[in-house]
């Protein structure tokens, strides 16, 4: 005989057969067979979240009490603009700087004409381009030395998937520049030597750039060589003597003589700096 009130928390579930006010008579064999099948409920009431008869888990909220749910999201541009320009720059070795960029003003610079161009602002003390259909940039407005100089400045990818950072430049009585992130992302070198651009001759290589962060990239170009830096990162060790260093074709060439300027992409720059050297740094190779 199964009774009301058996319990059956042994078998799976802490729960009580309270649903029959009564005694049930049935025979053994069948009292045996009802219990394995109260038995298999309970158990799946245990697994489908039954918790009658135990204390909640200590993880549970109390009644009454919401958790609040933890989500992620991409920072917005606003947002990771301030915490980029929170960020101090990164130092400069050597000595001789003169700042190009003061972070107040453009003064020096003029927005370039790009057809169908972004927007160039003034945001946290940043140089910060709006992307463009294609093209955004500015151009420097006073003289740059042809050779024998270096420059370095921090830039950023704030978003978008081509170069964010393109830096026309003199070299010599002709002109070149150095790209980051273009063909997708991530080929950084020289547009262009012996006709050969960024993507198609020795300097090419691959850099994962990370969106919100900054790059410290620096330029050496004397009568013989270009030379570039990113980070630590050596990716351009060129001479030039004997080779056709030109900028590629198309409306970057607006971008000469000194110009900075990004291909669908936003970006940001800041601590722009210019200095004299002597030679390259590296004259032996």
């Amino acid at each position: 005989m199964v009774e009301s009130g058996q319990d059956y928390r042994g078998l799976g579930c802490g729960f009580e057969l309270c649903a029959f006010p009564f005694a049930i008579n049935l025979p053994p064999m069948n009292q045996h067979l009802f219990a394995l099948a109260a038995g298999g409920l309970g158990a799946l009431l245990a697994f489908t979240g039954c918790q009658t008869g135990r204390d909640l888990p200590s993880a549970a909220a109390p009644p009454g009490e919401m958790r609040p749910l933890i989500t992620t999201r991409p920072a917005t541009e606003k947002e990771m603009l301030a915490a980029a320009a929170a960020k101090p720059p990164a130092p400069v070795e050597g000595e001789g700087w003169r700042t190009l960029f003061d972070g107040k003003s453009l003064a020096g610079w003029r927005v370039t004409d790009f057809k169908e161009g972004g927007s160039v602002e003034l945001k946290n003390g940043l140089l910060v381009f709006q992307m463009g259909e294609p093209f955004v940039g500015v151009n420097y407005t006073n003289e740059i030395p042809k050779a024998n100089y270096e420059v370095t400045f921090e830039a950023m990818r704030v978003a978008g998937s081509d170069f964010f950072c393109g830096l026309t430049f003199p070299s010599g009585e002709s002109f070149c520049s150095l790209i980051c992130g273009g063909w997708g992302g991530s080929v950084v070198g020289l547009s262009s030597l012996d006709g050969a651009d960024a993507s198609e001759n020795e300097t090419t290589t691959f850099i994962n750039f990370e969106n919100g962060r900054w790059y410290r990239i620096r330029l050496r170009v004397s009568e013989t060589k270009i030379e570039a830096w990113i980070e630590q990162k050596k990716v351009a060790d060129v001479v030039t003597t004997g080779r056709k260093v030109t900028v590629r074709f198309g409306d970057i060439e607006m971008s000469e003589p000194f110009g900075i300027a990004s291909w669908t992409t936003s970006a940001a720059f800041r601590d722009i700096k210019l200095r004299s050297v002597k030679g390259p740094a590296d004259p032996t190779r």
